[in-house]
């Protein structure tokens, strides 16, 4: 649940972001591929050390 979330979220601030600085439809899709995955990863490793503490 927590990295689905972090995907969605990474994903609508690359989207942001990209629309921030005057991208197109393409750059946003980039940057929403680019931060979802970032967000995602970063989310599975907290999950990870989550699940090694408990």
């Amino acid at each position: 649940m927590l990295v689905t979330i972090s995907i969605l979220v990474g994903a609508l601030i690359g989207v942001l972001y990209a629309r921030k600085r005057g991208g197109n439809k393409l750059d946003m899709a980039q940057h929403a591929a680019v931060f979802g995955l970032i967000f995602g990863i970063a989310a599975l490793f907290v999950n990870v050390a989550m699940i090694r503490v408990m």
